[in-house]
């Protein structure tokens, strides 16, 4: 099936790696050119390379800590004309109420939440003038299935899910789709984190999140978490020609596992 993504330019955050890199390598293997974006420069070079190396096309690399609105509007301006954006950059840590402070819950939101929306809001604007773009936020499905011991995280992925249905209802009255996607458990550096954060809740000593990881897999559809690959191909359709009459839409992937009932 051809996307017809070939020569179409994309912009994607937190693209040093994981679900970032899993969506640039995903374009560029379709023919698209890929802008990267993330703090880590060394990574992205190297990132930069191997999607040069693997597929021959054009891969630009973007330095920058998008918790800072003016970076966000910086690189929104630098990055006006790509066709595609994917909002992906922000991993926010896990923790109830009274764990998470006000310093905390404000850093991660930076990065997330208002970076998604203060980028969505630069780019939204030059693709309304050209009346073409879509705009692909990977969110979370804590957004759906919400969580008190994440609490940070499954507020602001709800809201992330709020804000792609309302913009994506009415962009496509300028010729824009938004759409979203929810990943569950995947297999990527920021999935470890996570585990590494609830055993040193449950045992004080977060070494011991393989621990974790077992108990966790053991319970998911198929026996397994999802592959950063599965995620960038879904991705990818959305943004392409072949889902043109989506907008507005959050789809999750996550094997099923957030319609099983709780035990």
């Amino acid at each position: 099936m051809d996307l017809e993504l070939r020569g179409k330019k994309v912009l994607i955050t937190g693209a040093s790696k994981g679900l970032g890199l899993a969506c640039a390598q995903g374009f560029a293997s379709e023919g698209a050119t890929v802008h990267l974006a993330a703090r880590d420069e060394a990574a992205l070079k190297a990132a930069a390379e191997k999607i040069r190396s693997q597929y021959g096309g054009e891969a630009f690399i973007h330095p920058v800590d998008l918790s800072r609105t003016d970076n966000v509007i910086a690189l929104g301006r630098a990055c006006a004309g790509v066709d595609i954006l994917v909002n992906n950059a922000g991993a926010i840590p896990g923790g109830s109420l009274l764990e998470i402070d006000d310093e905390k819950w404000r850093n991660a939101w930076d990065l997330k939440v208002f970076g998604f929306i203060n980028l969505t809001r630069e780019l939204y604007r030059s693709m309304r003038e050209r009346k073409s773009g879509v705009i692909v936020n990977i969110i979370g499905i804590a957004g759906e299935r919400h969580r008190a011991n994440y609490i940070t995280g499954t507020t602001g992925n709800a809201g992330l899910i709020a804000f792609t249905r309302a913009l994506g209802s009415e962009s496509v009255d300028h010729g824009i789709r938004v759409v979203g996607v929810n990943p569950g458990r995947i297999e990527t550096e920021r999935q470890i984190g996570h585990f590494r954060e609830q055993a040193l809740a449950a045992f004080g000593d977060e070494s011991r999140w393989p621990e974790i990881r077992d108990k966790v897999v053991a319970s998911l559809p198929f026996g397994r978490a999802g592959r950063p690959a599965e995620v960038s191909d879904l991705v990818t359709f959305l943004a392409s020609a072949r889902a043109s009459y989506i907008s507005g839409t959050v789809v999750a992937i996550d094997g099923g596992s957030s319609l099983r009932p709780r035990v």
